[in-house]
């Protein structure tokens, strides 16, 4: 006996710009929500930069090295490095997991935008960098006499939620490319020594000269670099060096996961 296969008519979903919009904030909502409820997410987000400050930058508070406040300029280097774990774990460790257990094929097949999913961890990893540079702000004007003024915070919170974004596409490709189980050991490996080669535990003048010709290659320096030109701090490269480097490596890092996303695509 033959056997037909039906198929199944392809519907397009059309919603409204605020449905749209009501998708993309919920999906975002409960995203900020899952990851701050977990506690070994959150606390140790949040509480692994302040503890390196409070050891590093509080305790270094009236110091002055090369005319440079030695507390405001660690605030800067530490902001970057909470910025970078967000995304890197939040994205990469998180995504990795959710890909093995299926949960984004579920979101693929569902009517939702395709684009939300990955929108909502995105804003959830600019989320919690706010958050982290609000913690180190308030503890660095609190108890290591940093003063800073309202321009300069807006800076910063400006600074941190555009330079969240090259970091949340690497943490893409790690989703797409690490086992989940070997995702936060891959990401230490890779973000624990860029942040130290980046100047941002130590102050890149005091590192050996060959890890400052190296720094400029990762997209930490540049971060930092533009965090610190909010102080004074800056080297002697333009601002727009910075943001091209931080560009140029988001655009790398958005092709590759494409790439290997494509490639994945046509093997199933």
């Amino acid at each position: 006996m033959a056997t037909f296969a039906v198929p199944f008519p392809v519907t397009t979903v059309r919603r409204s710009f605020t449905a749209t919009l009501a998708i993309y904030v919920n999906e975002t909502k409960y995203e900020f929500l899952k990851l701050f409820r977990s506690r070994t997410f959150s606390l140790a987000t949040i509480g692994f930069p302040l503890m390196f400050y409070v050891l590093f930058g509080i305790s270094s508070k009236g110091q002055t090295m090369h005319g440079a406040d030695v507390a405001k300029y660690m605030l800067g280097g530490y902001c970057v490095f909470g910025l970078a774990s967000a995304a890197l774990f939040g994205i990469g460790v998180g995504l990795a997991t959710e890909r093995v257990q299926g949960w984004l094929e579920l979101k693929r097949a569902s009517p939702m935008p395709p684009m939300a999913y990955l929108v909502a961890k995105c804003v959830t990893a600019q989320a919690f960098g706010m958050i982290i540079v609000a913690v180190l702000t308030v503890v660095g004007i609190a108890f290591g006499g940093v003063h800073l003024s309202v321009w300069e915070s807006v800076r910063m919170f400006g600074v941190a939620a555009v330079g969240t974004v090259p970091f949340a596409a690497m943490g893409l490709l790690i989703a797409l490319t690490v086992p989940a189980n070997a995702a936060a050991g891959v990401v230490n490996l890779i973000y624990l020594p860029m942040s130290f080669m980046s100047g941002l535990w130590i102050p890149l003048r005091l590192l050996p000269t060959w890890l400052q010709s190296v720094a400029p290659w990762l997209p930490t320096y540049h971060l930092s670099q533009l965090m610190l030109r909010i102080f004074g701090y800056q080297d002697a490269r333009s601002a727009a060096s910075h943001w091209v480097g931080l560009g140029g490596f988001m655009l790398l890092m958005l092709g590759a996961s494409w790439a290997v996303f494509h490639r994945a695509e046509q093997d199933s």
